[in-house]
């Protein structure tokens, strides 16, 4: 015989295992397409720069595009705080429901865009305000999912389960990545830049339905669920009850920090930097880059089931040990081209996975679940939004201010010697039921 809550948690859990299927699928095919609309502008930086900026000069425009894309990010933090406080308030489901709307309604819209030759100044101020509105509605899609997926999954398979959502991302990303290769392949420069970009943008449209018709056939986590009948008001959930918890999300933000680099740096920025500085075409950059994505999502998954197995604390730091000591060598290895280039990359998302594939479930489990959604969305898009998205921006500007091509190489070191010391003052969260 066991306590009330015992039986409780057992039931909990047995109820996850015999649901697990759909929720996992649901939370990440969305947020696969989500990311899939996010990552078309990285992808296509340098077309964007030749469309919506002034010609003349290609370094002031390519960081012009990646101005814009920093600039979305301000909004993350607020985002954030939206999407997590009312995520904690209303629902998991239903708030996912409406980043995906959101999202693909915004990413639409980019593609209709006219350019700088026929509107001037007001084409890259449309595209900041519309990516503004893609960065609000992508603030709630990871840490919504991330919720979602770790309250249905039972404390074994937590690590594992919630790595898809870092895996779904990345297949996004792959996706977008195939899809503008496809696009370079056999379309001429001129199509391209002239209206070949707005494919992927404009595709968001019916992959948005299809994710938005997943997710309102889902139902919301037990968890949350269980919530709600203890605490029917919601008076004790969402931004209002983070105040206890400050000392902890100031601790999340500062573990956040190398995932914000990192993903930024490796998966978004490294197109641009292969053909800027290493030489390659752009159909060669974006598809040697696809080494780095596969390696990523095969890895993550075997990151997570290992973070289940001895514990998330040990794995995540690890992993800064490793960034601190290879990265310098790996960017060494990729400046080398041909094989050394697809080696770099694959060690290059190795070593991305390693922190990607625990960051996500560590952060669901420092938190309770009144403020789960809230404190994960915060922390992250706050980190995302100062070190993130001005990751490309501040790759690019490291590499023309002193010269050195390995510049990017350090701002990653440096990221992951932050993370490890906030990872010290941490206790390890494997195998405790969600509160």
């Amino acid at each position: 015989m066991g306590t009330p809550e015992m039986i409780n948690n057992d039931n909990r859990s047995e109820q996850a295992e015999s649901h697990l299927f759909k929720p996992v699928f649901g939370a990440a095919i969305g947020n696969m397409i989500e990311w899939f609309d996010y990552a078309s502008y990285g992808y296509l930086a340098t077309i964007i720069a030749l469309v919506f900026f002034a010609p003349g000069d290609r370094t002031a425009a390519l960081l012009g595009t990646f101005a814009v894309f920093a600039v979305s990010f301000i909004v993350r933090p607020i985002g954030g705080i939206f999407w997590g406080h009312y995520g904690d308030k209303i629902g998991r489901r239903r708030t996912l429901i409406y980043t995906i709307t959101i999202m693909s309604l915004a990413t639409f819209t980019i593609g209709l865009l006219p350019g700088y030759a026929k509107i001037g100044v007001w084409a890259p101020l449309a595209l900041m305000l519309i990516r503004m509105v893609q960065g609000f509605a992508a603030s709630g899609e990871y840490a919504g999912s991330a919720s979602f997926i770790s309250e249905y999954a039972p404390k074994g398979k937590r690590g594992l389960l919630v790595s898809m959502v870092p895996a779904s991302t990345a297949a996004g990303l792959m996706f977008a990545a195939l899809l503008t290769s496809i696009l370079d392949y056999y379309l001429s420069p001129g199509a391209m830049q002239s209206w070949g970009w707005r494919i992927p943008f404009l595709i968001a449209l019916p992959l948005g339905f299809g994710g938005l018709m997943i997710r309102l056939r889902l139902e919301d986590t037990p968890v949350f669920k269980e919530l709600e009948e203890k605490d029917p008001e919601d008076e004790n959930r969402g931004l209002r009850a983070l105040k206890p918890y400050w000392g902890k999300l100031l601790i999340a933000f500062g573990i956040v920090l190398l995932n914000a680099v990192g993903f930024y740096t490796i998966l978004s920025y490294m197109p641009t930097y292969l053909m800027e500085e290493i030489g390659f075409s752009r159909l060669h950059g974006t598809l040697i880059t696809l080494v780095t994505l596969f390696t990523y999502v095969l890895i993550l998954p075997l990151i997570g089931h290992l973070a289940d197995l001895v514990g998330r604390k040990k794995v995540l730091m690890t992993t800064c040990i490793v960034f601190v000591l290879f990265t310098y060598p790996i960017f060494l290895l990729l400046s080398q081209g041909g094989l050394w280039s697809v080696l770099a990359l694959f060690l290059l998302g190795a070593c991305l996975a390693g922190n990607d594939g625990v960051l996500a479930t560590f952060l669901t489990e420092m938190f309770p679940t009144s403020v789960r959604f809230t404190s994960f969305g915060l922390t992250f898009n706050t980190g995302n939004a100062l070190f993130g998205g001005t990751a490309p921006f501040v790759a690019t500007f490291l590499i023309a201010s002193t010269g050195n091509m390995f510049a990017p190489a350090f701002y990653l070191m440096a990221a992951a010697a932050i993370c490890f010391v906030a990872l010290l003052q941490t206790t390890e969260t494997a195998h405790k039921e969600l509160s």
